[in-house]
């Protein structure tokens, strides 16, 4: 049982059984990206006192302009797994093609593979505005103790053994399920602990907020367009009210405790979306549904999808079960 104000150490240890693959990795793994988080959360929290915000003059294999805390979060995340000797593979958004790890022990025995989505949100650094980090973990496919292919990261979402974030805001976070419900611990930057202080979340069923970047309403398919009015209108409990961060980690975080909807719905800009399967959308999906949340590419699961490449877009849909399910209705009548 979830003990509120416990560390997120003790949390590890006392919940390690509930895990189907109760060999203590996994359990290492977390400890890794929780100290990670906090080194990234250190350099965050002086970004204007320091030369680390801006551009680093680079695009990553997106074609996005890579920003220099980018750079430094996927830096300190790649070190932080490689050197403890836990993962076999990591993915992530910074790099064009998976990482392989090699232990120093050739008979190295590492099931996990790590995708990750270093600083979510990085371009509202220079501004002050909450950013975060994605992480999604999968058991290998390929045999143990072999270099690891592309088989072990294109892996359907259904198949995630756990998935979090961290939020870097007013307070830093750590949000993550092993798929047993999902914990939030906070970190009292006094003694650098996290401390569980959301035992159990869960979406509200129903909500009030929709987030989407309403700038992009021409360029939307028309069902979306559709339900954007539909939550505009003044009836019942409607019009709900508009919240868009443009960072998925704060978006959907807020609309977890407060209950809403996330959409990032594909567009004549960009045909499959803009939101990657591997690394933003499932390891979020994963989050979803362990706290009665529902996500959707507005006509089915997210994590049924099957991926077929490291960086792939997809639309995404994903709050409260109700909200994205209305939204989905509104997808299928007018699809096009």
């Amino acid at each position: 049982m979830a003990k509120k104000n416990q560390t997120l150490g003790e949390f590890i240890i006392e919940n390690q059984a509930s895990f189907k693959y109760t060999s203590g990795e996994l359990s290492r793994l977390i400890n890794s990206i929780r100290l990670a988080a906090k080194v990234v959360n250190h350099e965050v929290n002086k970004a204007g006192l320091v030369d680390i915000i801006g551009a680093a003059g680079e695009t990553n294999v997106q074609g996005e302009d890579q920003q220099k805390l980018d750079v430094y979060a996927n830096e300190k995340f790649i070190q932080t797994l490689t050197k403890r000797n836990i993962v076999c593979g990591i993915a992530s958004e910074e790099e064009d093609d998976f990482i392989e790890v090699n232990s120093q022990d050739e008979n190295h025995q590492n099931k996990y593979v790590v995708l990750i989505d270093p600083l979510d949100g990085s371009s509202n650094i220079d501004v002050n505005v909450s950013v975060g980090t994605i992480f999604s973990i999968y058991r290998r496919v390929t045999p143990v103790g072999t270099p690891v292919t592309i088989e072990d990261f294109l892996q359907k979402g259904n198949e995630q053994v756990a998935a979090g974030y961290v939020v870097y805001g007013t307070s830093t976070m750590i949000v993550y399920t092993t798929g047993d419900g999902v914990n939030g611990f906070t970190l009292n930057p006094a003694i650098g602990t996290f401390y569980l202080s959301h035992p159990n979340m869960q979406f509200p069923e129903d909500g009030k907020i929709y987030s989407v970047n309403e700038g992009n309403y021409i360029h939307f398919p028309l069902g979306v367009k559709k339900y954007i009015k539909y939550c505009q209108e003044e009836e019942g409990d409607r019009p709900y009210t508009s919240r868009y961060i443009g960072s998925l980690v704060s978006d959907f975080h807020r609309n977890m405790i407060k209950g809403g909807i996330y959409m990032y719905p594909k567009s004549s800009k960009n045909s499959n979306g803009k939101l990657r399967l591997l690394y933003e959308c499932n390891p979020m999906a994963f989050l979803a549904e362990q706290a009665n949340g529902k996500a959707s590419d507005g006509f089915g699961r997210i994590m049924d999808l099957k991926p077929t490449e490291l960086h792939q877009r997809v639309p995404f849909f994903c709050g409260s079960k109700n909200m994205v399910e209305k939204a989905e209705e509104f997808m299928k009548e007018f699809s096009e």
